[in-house]
């Protein structure tokens, strides 16, 4: 795979109670010691790295994040099959550059820049 999938986020209204949630029914290793309280979860021996935390509107949230060398020219590839940026790329404060659009059936999907 090209491009691959390297990171899943879970959000939802109370980040605390879906970290525990997912912590006590996979035996994750979250970690949210940090200032948004944004869990990250440990990838494990075969699994990828995410997150667990609170959306900004406190709606349910699933969303993978593909890793692509340039953000725009993925946002405008998704657009000229049929989706919609979401989210312009932007810098993510002590992290990576990401970027969001929705495809032709209106699920978000993730952008994370090549590190």
């Amino acid at each position: 795979m090209t491009q691959p999938v390297i990171h899943f986020e879970i959000m939802g209204k109370d980040a605390k109670a879906l970290q525990d949630y997912y912590s006590a029914l996979f035996d994750w290793k979250i970690n949210a010691d940090n200032p948004m309280n944004y869990g990250m979860v440990e990838p494990g021996k075969n699994g990828i790295a995410g997150g667990v935390g609170a959306s900004p509107d406190g709606k349910p949230a699933v969303t993978f994040y593909v890793e692509v060398a340039d953000l725009q020219a993925a946002l405008d590839k998704a657009e000229k099959l049929g989706g919609k940026t979401a989210t312009p790329p932007m810098d993510v404060p002590g992290g990576p550059s990401i970027a969001h659009f929705t495809d032709p059936s209106g699920n978000l999907i993730g952008l994370v820049k090549e590190m």
